[in-house]
């Protein structure tokens, strides 16, 4: 495939924008190519500047899991563009969809809306440290919960994909708060709960893991998190940026029932537009300003475009059988591929949760951030670069999971077990 717009897109970018991209996973470093650059989509379908086509599984990173400009989302957005764009002020839209996260998630009773994940952990934080009155905070290796100063430690993602432990430009104070533990492993929470129980604000934890490749919770390992928290009078927080509305309507507490003190969302709650929020109990929330003293402002918060994006996504998902079908799909990709490198005779393990899995390229079954580095990371770049040839539009990291979406097709995913039966081929010699 030719790729020459693309390249003279990227040299242009190179000197106005650092790296050629405005977010690190976009950069195509870890596979040994410039990014391509997208001109538009369409259902399961990405073209490039160049005219070429791809079957996408990157769908904007989790958030299209109706695909790429389905009619009701596209809909909702020319009908709301004609009242106007932002008005820095309530409007209706806010308030149905805020009455839709509170149907659905079964742990939030009140949720503010803010316009990025990053901005949901980061207030998340803010609300449970003022709530307890403590500092410190739990996370795990290899868990992403945004660019947020106390939580760039051992973060997975794109840090991990980059090769880069935490980022400069944090003061050591700012960290010294943050205890990074490894991910499927309550022996080490254990330990440090009954040491310093007293002076952990919360926990918080991908309920499935996304940044590090798609690891799921080992049985009793959410369950064990919610015991501790609760024992010491600390709060749970979990980052449902990608798994809410991904793995199951209500997410993943949904699925594994476990309910935290504070959810975060993001993703598809706004519809392939930027999005974030946050929810939790009503007591918690209400510490908020103007209600409380904590304070969290943003001027495009319930912007109307995402949030009537993100309610006519919610109800397309809320129909009957979506979640059965998207199941099923995933479920034929995964045994698909798992077969194809079977017969090859190349190592991998597969993890998957609903419509989000990871082709790892180790024999290792990957529990955790450091199973996860056993990778063979040569095999996958070489692996994602004939893929790409082939017309399949992977995330350009091992570290990341790929996405099914409702738009595609049989033809999709048997084209997508085409391509990796010719490109394991040619990874053999």
């Amino acid at each position: 495939m030719a790729h020459e717009k693309s390249k003279r897109l990227f040299s242009a970018a190179l000197q106005v924008i650092p790296g050629g991209v405005n977010s690190p996973a976009r950069a195509c470093k870890a596979v040994g190519i410039d990014p391509l650059f997208i001109h538009r989509g369409e259902g399961s379908t990405v073209f490039d500047a160049d005219g070429n086509r791809y079957t996408d599984y990157v769908c904007s990173w989790g958030p299209l899991i109706l695909g790429h400009r389905h009619p009701a989302v596209v809909e909702a957005i020319e009908a709301t563009l004609k009242r106007g764009t932002t008005f820095g002020a309530p409007t209706d839209l806010e308030v149905t969809l805020a009455e839709m996260v509170v149907d659905a998630v079964p742990s939030v009773e009140m949720v503010r809306m803010v316009n990025s994940g990053t901005e949901a952990t980061m207030s998340a934080i803010r609300l449970a440290r003022a709530v307890t009155g403590r500092d410190m905070v739990i996370k795990f290796d290899g868990c992403y919960h945004g660019h947020v100063d106390t939580l760039l430690v051992a973060a997975g993602s794109g840090v991990a994909t980059l090769g880069i432990p935490g980022s400069p430009g944090i003061p050591r104070a700012v960290v010294g708060n943050t205890i990074s533990l490894p991910y499927n492993d309550l022996n080490p929470v254990a330990d440090v709960m009954g040491r310093k129980g007293g002076e952990v604000a919360c926990i918080i934890v991908e309920p499935v893991a996304g940044n590090m490749g798609v690891v799921p919770p080992e049985p009793g390992f959410l369950q064990g998190l919610r015991d501790l928290a609760t024992r010491d009078g600390s709060l749970l927080v979990f980052d449902e940026v990608i798994t809410g509305f991904r793995v199951a309507y209500g997410g993943a507490q949904t699925v594994y029932g476990v309910l935290p003190d504070l959810t975060c969302l993001g993703k598809i709650l706004g519809g392939g537009l930027p999005v974030g929020a946050y929810g939790g109990r009503r007591s918690v929330m209400e510490k908020m300003a103007p209600e409380g003293p904590v304070y969290q402002a943003g001027t495009l918060s319930g912007n109307p475009l995402a949030v009537a994006a993100g309610m006519a996504t919610l109800k397309a998902l809320a129909g009957k059988g979506f979640y059965d079908a998207l199941e099923e799909k995933a479920q034929y990709l995964s045994g698909g591929l798992e077969k194809v490198f079977g017969y090859a005779g190349h190592p991998i393990t597969v993890n998957r949760v609903g419509s989000m899995m990871t082709v790892f390229f180790t024999a290792q079954s990957v529990r955790d951030f450091e199973t996860a580095k056993t990778s063979n990371l040569d095999a996958f770049a070489q692996f994602f670069r004939q893929m790409l040839e082939r017309g399949v539009y992977l995330p350009s990291s091992q570290f990341e999971a790929l996405f099914v979406s409702a738009a595609h097709s049989q033809e999709d995913l048997d084209a997508t077990i085409q391509a990796a039966r010719e490109a394991v081929e040619i990874l053999q010699t």
